[in-house]
């Protein structure tokens, strides 16, 4: 897994994920219920609760979670998360994203996933990354699309919902041959704003 780490661009700056920025998560709408219903568990009601969700995901051995804060206030206004692949051994997941309503379609995730996908091939030298999502979960499988990733299949009853009915999940992947290209067109999506 990869180790936490600081990551900076023009717009964001991911920083290790801690306790400290649960208030900030907690008001950037980590109370809104379409976040949580793709992150597979109740929304939370209160930053507490919120801070009980991160304690767990800093307890995950299998997850390095990197709170998204926006350079302009210092602020929390999402997360993402490098995550194991498990049967891949020089892949790596990037997952567990989320962000306020108001930074979707935005510089915000774009410039996220330059960071992550350019240290991942770059630094640490993964041949592939891949990215998953809710097959009910539209947005977010235009989003993956929208970075270059390719569409690799569909696991079929994947995970159990808190509704008791099943997941999909739709499996997209980039590979490091793929990468230069890919980055390309997002450092000039950056820079037309």
């Amino acid at each position: 897994m990869p180790r936490p780490v600081v990551l900076e661009g023009e717009t964001v700056r991911l920083e290790p994920l801690g306790p400290e920025h649960v208030a900030d998560l907690f008001e950037a709408h980590g109370q809104d219920d379409e976040i949580w219903l793709w992150m597979q568990m109740p929304t939370p009601k209160s930053a507490g609760d919120l801070g009980e969700v991160v304690e767990g995901i800093l307890a995950d051995p299998s997850i390095t979670p990197l709170a998204v804060m926006l350079k302009e206030t210092g602020r929390a206004v999402g997360w993402t998360a490098y995550m194991d692949a498990p049967g891949f051994d020089t892949s790596v997941e990037i997952g567990w994203t989320w962000y306020g309503r108001r930074y979707w379609r935005s510089a915000v995730n774009t410039e996220c996933k330059l960071l992550l996908l350019t240290h991942a091939f770059e630094k640490l030298g993964f041949r592939r990354v891949q990215l998953k999502t809710d097959v009910r979960n539209e947005r977010s499988q235009a989003a993956i699309r929208r970075l270059g990733a390719e569409y690799e299949g569909t696991l079929r009853r994947h995970w159990p919902r808190p509704d008791g009915t099943f997941r999909d999940s739709v499996y997209f992947g980039i590979l490091d041959d793929e990468w230069p290209p890919i980055k390309e067109r997002l450092v000039q999506r950056l820079a037309r704003g």
